[in-house]
């Protein structure tokens, strides 16, 4: 069976996550840092004290202890202790981490401590989840979702600062549990955005889009889902573009095919049997609309596939 039975899981299976965690910043007295613009998601939070977040473009935010957040393709920004601070680039203080840690200032007077990790996805289905999100996303400490994070945040603060056995598995584990969860907390947000991660909150929509993730092989028609939607046909079918941008079987078959492409370029599935596994009775059947969305037949794309680089 292709997918996880769920749509968030399916987008981070096809996404492959790759998690660089640290370094993690300790500082005190007046600093400012600034970071080039960058691909994917960036997931922080602070353990101790209280920084400013300035992502160019918009208005100054305070972080305070507690508070987890997580940065989608944004654009540059800053990390200051304060406002009257003038940024230095980043980059060269990163690389001057020694033992998981960058430090600025004297240690006996650090009052802040950030921990942050990149997770970078495969670049061919990335727009899959980095299309749906904006530049930022604040779960604050009294927040209901924040009471939970800020312990997952301790946690991975605790992993970077220790040498441990197993330790990037863990680190690595536990910045895709934060992912995940933040990106529960976006999707059920009032201003949540258009797109399969927001739709998943709406009743009739979001169980007919698990429906469909827990079983791609199966023949669906335009009536069962929204049978399952609990609507008519033409409401069911005007309601899910609305939320998700694309009419449902035409999502049906992005997604099979997303699933198929991964397949391919692993080589875990024949072609007939990753035809029945995203629902066509044949082969051809399976070959031509492959090859209708992705452009080239399924044999050609795992081919190039293949090729080493």
């Amino acid at each position: 069976m292709l997918g996880f039975r769920d749509p968030v899981a399916d987008a981070i299976g096809l996404l492959r996550p790759r998690t660089v965690i640290g370094p993690s910043l300790r500082a005190a007295g007046e600093w400012a840092l600034r970071f080039d613009t960058f691909l994917h998601v960036r997931i922080g939070g602070l353990v101790r004290g209280t920084c400013w977040l300035i992502l160019d473009g918009h208005e100054p935010v305070l972080l305070n202890e507690g508070d987890t957040f997580m940065l989608g393709n944004p654009p540059p920004y800053v990390l200051a202790g304060t406002l009257d601070a003038s940024p230095r680039p980043a980059e060269p203080v990163w690389a001057g981490a020694e033992d998981g840690l960058v430090r600025i200032g004297p240690e006996s007077e650090e009052d802040l401590y950030l921990c942050v990790g990149h997770i970078a996805f495969d670049d061919g289905n990335a727009a899959l989840l980095t299309d749906l999100l904006p530049p930022l996303v604040i779960v604050r400490a009294g927040d209901p979702q924040g009471r939970r994070l800020a312990p997952l945040i301790d946690l991975l603060a605790t992993e970077i600062g220790i040498a441990a056995a197993g330790g990037p598995l863990v680190q690595n584990h536990l910045a895709q549990i934060l992912l995940v969860h933040m990106l529960r907390v976006h999707a059920g947000r009032t201003d949540r955005p258009t797109g399969w991660l927001g739709a998943l909150n709406e009743d009739g929509i979001g169980a007919a889009l698990r429906a469909l993730h827990a079983d791609m092989a199966h023949s669906w028609s335009l009536k069962e889902l929204a049978e399952i939607s609990h609507m008519s046909r033409s409401a069911f079918a005007q309601a899910f573009k609305s939320h998700v941008g694309v009419p449902p079987l035409e999502y049906l078959i992005q997604w099979r095919m997303s699933l198929a492409r991964d397949a391919l370029a692993r080589d875990t599935l024949s072609i007939s049997e990753l035809a029945r596994a995203t629902g066509y009775l044949s082969e051809s059947a399976f070959s031509t609309a492959f090859r209708r969305v992705v452009g080239s037949s399924p044999a050609q794309f795992r081919s190039r596939a293949r090729r080493p680089e």
